[in-house]
């Protein structure tokens, strides 16, 4: 039997995206979400999780964002210096205290806006609040992650076909790992401050299809969310 964890990152950027994720739950394969407690519309996803028991709601620590333009990258914002070890743990703290404030709780786990959290020093920062406070943290779990279901390439370029729900539905058949995370960034209309904006409903429509529906309840693989893998853990 095959565990599959259907995470939305981004949860809080905007009204839309939140209206997405939560459709993509109610109506789709969703299973988990990931908050951005610093952007717009974090207050407002916080409450519609509430709502929502059964979905995993983990912190989505947003330290800066970057586009491509040209051949380079540039910042489009920071919140703390990406390679100072002091302003990256401040940071974090202060997102996770956010993050408990509006939630009432602990994140279900951890990841990081534009995978920050695969170079020092959020790196090692994430993994001794992992450490602690026993959060499993994206890419240093046993979830084995997929980023397979994501339309833009590294110079900005789109690519529909393979955010599809015959793409989809291939991407969950041909999973081979007891537990998989898959990464997703639905919305339910457009996200202009995100480079990443039409192709987040196209990822809704699939999410929600009929046809990945079927495949990913089918015998074969179980959907669950990261809180049913600490609640397992805790019962054992």
């Amino acid at each position: 039997m095959k565990r599959l964890i259907v995470n939305a990152d981004d949860f809080g950027l905007s009204i839309s995206v939140n209206d997405g994720i939560v459709r993509a739950h109610t109506d789709g394969i969703v299973t988990s979400t990931s908050l951005m407690v610093r952007q717009p519309a974090a207050e407002a996803a916080a409450a519609a999780a509430r709502t929502l028991p059964g979905l995993s709601v983990g912190l989505h620590v947003d330290i800066a964002e970057w586009e491509r333009h040209g051949d380079a990258w540039r910042t489009l914002y920071e919140w703390a210096a990406p390679d100072d070890p002091e302003a990256v743990r401040t940071e974090v703290q202060a997102q996770l205290e956010r993050f408990e404030r509006l939630l009432g709780r602990m994140p279900t786990h951890l990841d990081s806006h534009q995978h920050l959290h695969r170079s020092e020093p959020l790196r090692s920062t994430l993994l001794a609040i992992a450490s602690t406070q026993s959060i499993p943290v994206r890419h240093y779990s046993p979830a084995r992650y997929c980023g397979a279901f994501y339309a833009q390439g590294r110079s900005g370029d789109a690519h529909l076909g393979a955010i599809s729900p015959d793409a989809l539905a291939g991407t969950i058949q041909s999973l081979m790992d007891p537990l998989t995370e898959l990464c997703c960034h639905p919305a339910a209309g457009p996200v202009p401050m995100s480079t990443y904006d039409a192709e987040r409903l196209v990822e809704l429509q699939s999410l929600c299809h009929p046809a990945v529906r079927k495949v990913a309840t089918a015998g074969e693989v179980v959907l669950v969310g990261f809180g049913d893998q600490r609640r397992a853990r805790a019962v054992a």
